[in-house]
């Protein structure tokens, strides 16, 4: 007992000490389609161009951890340290969506460069104006982030539909990843009740041999993107929001950002 809250505790701490404000986080199961009666295996994962570490299951950084299947909703548990971070079994058959929501996390900008480079990156544009019209320091400031990631398994069979679970900003599927021929995926990206129109949706291609390649996306006036996708390939899709926060609030943190991510593959 004693070695596994050592193992727990290591594990926080080297979460919190993690500059994860610039990496993308997903859910990465070991199989995306999994035989009736087996258990759910996934890891969570924080890292650049689709490649990252693992990290277990530790309850404090996280809000949200669950298990959505025709409708219904089973929490996941675990023991403080395990890896992978869901292993749970679950009666049913049918399309799983995964749900993980991290608490918020702070990032702190002792370079104006690492803000530009981000708000360029994830395409915010005129982010570094409103900053600067604030009257913010361009060094010395925080953020705010949480991650809100999902993702789809097939367990026993394909049939069913991922659907809005309630995150404050969700990527959702319309089409189910698991029919058969699918060669084009829809998504519709929302923040709080409304879909995110025209905004930049990023999607992360792995191929069977490993390699990974990027692509840049904007969703319609409904919020909506059709992405292309290949038999045997693994896909992150990712889209994030940046708000202005009040710097008076108790973080002092002038800026909040909120990941959205989904991750799925083609069988084939």
């Amino acid at each position: 007992m004693r070695n596994r809250f050592l193992i727990w505790a290591a594990t926080a701490l080297a979460v919190l000490a993690t500059p994860l404000a610039a990496h993308e986080f997903w859910i990465s199961p070991r199989a995306y389609e999994v035989p009736a009666g087996e258990v759910l295996l996934a890891d969570l994962r924080v890292g650049a161009e689709f490649q990252g570490s693992t990290y277990s299951f530790v309850p404090v950084n996280f809000k949200r951890f669950e298990l959505v299947l025709g409708g219904t909703t089973h929490e996941v548990t675990g023991r403080a340290g395990d890896q992978p971070a869901l292993n749970q079994a679950l009666d049913g058959t049918g399309l799983v969506t995964v749900v993980h929501v991290t608490r918020d996390y702070s990032l702190r900008y002792n370079k104006w460069q690492k803000f530009v480079d981000f708000v360029e990156h994830k395409d915010f544009a005129g982010a570094q104006e409103r900053h600067r019209a604030r009257g913010l320091s361009e060094t010395g400031f925080t953020e705010l982030y949480s991650r809100h990631a999902k993702s789809l398994m097939a367990l026993g069979g394909t049939q069913g539909k991922d659907r809005r679970v309630g995150l404050e900003t969700e990527i959702v599927a319309e089409t189910n990843p698991y029919a058969p021929g699918v060669t084009r995926v829809s998504v519709r990206v929302f923040y709080k009740d409304a879909p995110r129109a025209d905004t930049q949706v990023e999607l992360f291609e792995r191929a069977p041999d490993g390699s990974v390649s990027i692509t840049y996306h904007r969703t319609d006036g409904a919020g909506r993107v059709t992405l292309p996708v290949k038999p045997g390939h693994e896909y992150l899709v990712d889209s994030v929001v940046l708000r202005e926060l009040d710097p008076q609030t108790p973080t002092d943190a002038v800026w909040e950002s909120l990941w959205a991510s989904l991750t799925f593959r083609i069988p084939g």
